[in-house]
C-alpha cells in the first residue's frame, strides 16, 4: 500500500533521523521549508510532524520548532496492544551496556525457537520513572534471522524510529502475535544493583514474545520490575 503524503514526509524524516544527519538535540527544517521541498501544504506538513511526535521522535519547542529528542522513550514490556501509539504508557529508558551477540538462557531460547547454543543479539535498557528512580530492567533478545537483516540493532544508539518499525523495514516482518507470560520470583543480584533493590526482594518477570504472520518469533524480551511497582489492570465486559 502506498504511503500518503504525510506519512512519506514522516518517514523520509525518519530516515534521516536515523542516519545521523539530526542528532538528539538538533531542530528540524521549519515546516515552511518542508512544504516548499515536498510541494505541500502546511497543514500536511503539520500532519507529519504530529506522527513524529506521537512515537516521541521529536518535541516540539517554542521559538525553536520542532527539535529531535534527547530522552529516548519506550514501552515496558508487555504494554504492546495493538491500535496503540508508541507514546502511549511511554517512560524514559537508558541503555545498559552494548549491543552483543551471546548465547541466551534456555527459556529464551525456548521463546525464540532457536537451537540449543545458538546466539542471539542482546538489548538491554533501564525504565526509568518521571524521577529517575528504575522502574523495570528488560533485556530483549532478536534472533539470528532478524539480527544479520537489521544491523543498527547491534549499535548503542537509540533508534529513532523504534526497533518494530525499524526492523519491519528491513525484514519485511511486523508482529501479529504477542505471547506475554508473567511470573514472580527472587531478583537476581545483576536485575539487584540496575532496580537498586536490597535482596532478597521479589519481582514480577513479564515475558513477552512477538511473532510475526507465520509465527515466527521476531524478539523476545524480559522486563523484571519491583514487586512493589508492578501494578495490572484488566478491563472485560461480563
Amino acid at each position: 500500500m502506498a504511503l500518503l503524503k504525510y506519512e512519506e514526509i514522516a518517514e523520509s524524516l525518519r530516515v534521516r533521523i536515523a542516519g545521523g544527519e539530526f542528532p538528539p538535540g538538533a531542530t528540524l527544517p521549519s515546516g515552511r521549508d518542508l512544504a516548499e521541498q515536498w510541494q505541500v501544504s502546511r497543514a500536511t506538513v503539520v500532519k507529519a510532524m504530529d506522527v513524529l511526535r506521537n512515537d516521541c521522535v521529536v518535541e516540539a519547542r517554542q521559538g525553536t520548532g520542532f527539535v529531535v529528542t534527547e530522552t529516548a522513550i519506550g514501552r515496558p514490556v508487555g504494554n504492546r496492544r495493538s491500535g496503540s501509539a508508541r507514546v502511549t504508557g511511554g517512560m524514559p529508558f537508558t541503555r545498559v551496556g552494548e549491543p552483543e551477540r551471546a548465547v541466551p538462557p534456555v527459556h529464551i531460547a525456548t521463546a525464540l525457537a532457536l537451537p540449543v547454543g545458538t546466539a542471539a543479539l542482546r538489548r538491554a535498557r533501564l525504565m526509568q520513572l518521571p524521577d529517575g528512580t528504575p522502574y523495570s530492567f528488560v533485556e530483549a533478545w532478536f534472533p539470528p534471522d532478524v539480527a544479520d537483516l537489521a544491523p543498527r540493532l547491534e549499535q548503542h544508539a537509540p533508534i529513532a524510529e523504534g526497533t518494530t518499525r525499524y526492523v519491519a523495514r528491513q525484514t519485511g516482518r511486523s508482529p501479529a502475535e504477542g505471547v506475554d507470560v508473567t511470573t514472580l520470583r527472587l531478583a537476581t543480584e545483576t536485575e539487584a544493583r540496575h532496580l537498586r533493590l536490597t535482596t532478597p526482594a521479589a519481582v514480577a518477570v513479564v515475558l513477552h514474545t512477538a511473532l510475526d504472520r507465520e509465527g515466527r518469533p521476531l524478539v523476545c524480551e524480559e522486563g523484571v520490575t519491583p514487586g512493589s511497582l508492578w501494578e495490572q489492570t484488566d478491563s472485560y465486559p461480563m
